[in-house]
């Protein structure tokens, strides 16, 4: 399992964008998202607030794309196609960072992971926030 501390140096898969994340609570915050599009995207993310991710290079080289909402913004590299991060949905002053982007990081790095019901998203049903299940990682002998 990787360190505990806040502060990751990360960057794409190309290596044009190259950031550092300080994190808010570590690696505590690991999350995925059922949704239509972090279904099919995949990422295991961690939170960083607004202001908490800094370009060394490529800041430039990022696109965004939005969908339904329009509140979310997910962002990735023109190049090499990897999502760096996201502005969340749920708290548009949070970014969830991708843990496979952080140097040294894998998101088979954690046994589990919860996944957030972003099917049922509280901003559209007005209830709280709720688990829909946990991913697991049972590595082979």
């Amino acid at each position: 399992m990787v360190g505990d501390t806040n502060n990751w140096a990360g960057q794409c898969h190309c290596g044009a964008v190259r950031f550092e994340a300080m994190l808010i609570d570590g690696f505590n915050s690991i999350r995925r998202c059922n949704c239509s599009y972090c279904r099919m995207r995949g990422a295991v993310v961690v939170a960083a607030e607004m202001g908490g991710i800094k370009f060394s290079q490529g800041e430039d080289a990022l696109t965004s794309y939005r969908f339904n909402t329009e509140s979310a913004q997910h962002f990735f590299c023109s190049r090499c196609g990897i999502s760096t991060h996201l502005q969340r949905r749920s708290n548009p002053n949070l970014y969830g960072v991708n843990v496979a982007c952080l140097d040294g990081v894998s998101p088979f790095d954690f046994y589990e992971v919860p996944v957030m019901d972003g099917v049922n998203h509280p901003n559209d049903t007005g209830g709280p926030a709720r688990q829909a299940g946990t991913l697991r990682f049972i590595p082979a002998d």
